[in-house]
């Protein structure tokens, strides 16, 4: 099976001095580069946003249905509980 080849791209970025300082640490604790750990840091986040689109459109697709359940279909599910004793 082929792998993939992934390009890499050199990027300078700026952070303040107490975060490039804690990511050094991280990384050294880790037993990665800075860059790797800048990396996964970046694509962890990207992911988690990538499901926040996901949610927004799950939402703009549902916003114009009716949030009320079915009283039939209620009526049915409740029927079908076992009585319990709470006490």
């Amino acid at each position: 099976m082929e792998r993939a080849v992934m390009k890499t791209v050199k990027t300078a970025i700026s952070i303040s001095e107490q975060i490039f300082l804690r990511a050094d640490e991280a990384a050294k604790r880790l037993g990665m580069n800075r860059s790797q750990l800048f990396a996964t840091a970046l694509a962890e986040f990207l992911e988690r946003h990538q499901q926040d689109k996901v949610t927004e459109r799950l939402n703009e697709v549902y916003s114009g249905e009716a949030s009320e359940p079915d009283t039939v279909l209620a009526k049915m599910q409740f029927s079908s509980l076992c009585a319990e004793d709470w006490t």
